[in-house]
């Protein structure tokens, strides 16, 4: 498998806000370290700054392990046993009345109560190792004294307030708005959800940006000539934004990793991910004769133009694949072995091995 973005560049990442999604981030990261991806900045919004501050500091293994034991009471002042039944459809009349008694709290207190998620940040975030790295941090917020946005370049911070602009970045409305160094501050997502401009403002041309679909203003940015944005995003639901588990941590960066090799090395599969290797003429060789397998065991037979022309646009149309070739129609049709058959979703394939994990399962069963 082939690396095809230009790694003797250096780039600068665009991290998007999303809360508990932003265990995806960490995932996409793991891939481009393994890449070699030189990372000369990064720009953060909310949890994205959260992230873009442990990967300044280039402390993969301590991001592993944050996102890898993350609990509801790390953030907020709740209890993990209730919120993880309310994320799970486990709700019980014991659990209404723990509900309201929270709810009853968290109005008295005006919001979540989030030292939790303060505490946590200082003993993960080290500073000094942030001020001392190659790497650069910006941190996207609202000051709400102030009326505006902020694009804070944390170097250029006073020492101390890192993890209170880190904080300040990640104000969502529910929580508890206490003053930051005498002022109050909103999500960053409410001025720029993925933070792009930041990066282009500062002159930074190859730029790849990370999104979790969370919530907030994705502002529009004019790129410039010679200048490009590679996109990772999921193509699946990562969860909520307060879905502080571990196992949907774990899930969610093994699909930012694999999504990120799909960007990386121009993999091909929705679902799955093909280290695509089929001319045009082998995967046409394949598709069609899976469907006319499938068309001859139900007693129909076909010409070579009704194939051509009606069968296969026909299967197209019912694998959602719209555009491309027969390539990618081959791959459409194998990811729908992998989904029958059963194969572990977590690796690369070529055509030829998705074709063989499916083993003696009948190809033409998967038009049925």
């Amino acid at each position: 498998m082939e690396v095809k973005l230009d790694t003797s560049k250096k780039y600068a990442l665009a991290l998007e806000g999303g809360g508990a999604k932003g265990a995806y981030q960490i995932g996409a990261w793991r891939a481009m370290r393994e890449a070699g991806v030189d990372i000369a900045a990064v720009a953060g919004t909310s949890v994205g700054a959260l992230n873009g501050a442990l990967i300044a500091m280039d402390d993969y293994d301590k991001a592993y392990d944050a996102w890898n034991t993350i609990r509801f009471s790390q953030v907020i002042d709740v209890d993990d046993d209730m919120m993880h039944q309310l994320f799970h459809g486990r709700i019980s009349v014991q659990w209404l009345k723990a509900a309201s008694e929270q709810l009853k709290q968290t109005v008295k207190n005006k919001g979540f109560d989030v030292s939790p998620l303060y505490d946590w940040l200082r003993r993960l975030i080290d500073e000094d190792a942030v001020r001392a790295a190659d790497r650069e941090l910006y941190i996207v917020t609202v000051s709400l004294t102030d009326r505006k946005e902020l694009q804070l370049r944390a170097k250029d911070l006073a020492p101390g307030t890192l993890v209170d602009m880190l904080l300040a970045s990640a104000y969502l409305p529910v929580f508890k708005n206490e003053p930051l160094g005498g002022k109050r501050y909103a999500d960053g997502g409410f001025a720029d959800a993925l933070p792009i401009r930041v990066l282009v403002k500062n002159g930074y041309t190859d730029i790849i940006a990370v999104r979790l679909y969370g919530y907030g203003v994705t502002r529009r940015v004019r790129i410039p000539a010679g200048s490009k944005v590679h996109m990772v995003a999921p193509l699946e639901d990562l969860g909520g934004i307060l879905e502080f588990e571990p196992e949907q941590s774990r899930r969610n960066m093994v699909l930012g990793y694999y999504d990120t090799l799909r960007m990386l090395c121009g993999l091909k599969g929705t679902r799955w991910y093909f280290d695509a290797r089929w001319d045009e003429k082998r995967a046409y060789e394949f598709t069609a004769g899976v469907t006319a397998d499938y068309l001859r065991q139900e007693g129909r037979t076909v010409t070579l133009r009704q194939l051509n022309e009606r069968v296969l646009p026909d299967l197209a149309r019912s694998l959602g694949v719209r555009s491309g070739d027969y390539r990618d129609l081959a791959v459409a049709l194998l990811e729908t072995g992998g989904d029958r058959t059963g194969q572990d979703r977590w690796r690369v394939y070529t055509e030829d091995e998705m074709a063989a994990a499916a083993g003696e399962y009948p190809m033409a069963e998967l038009l049925s």
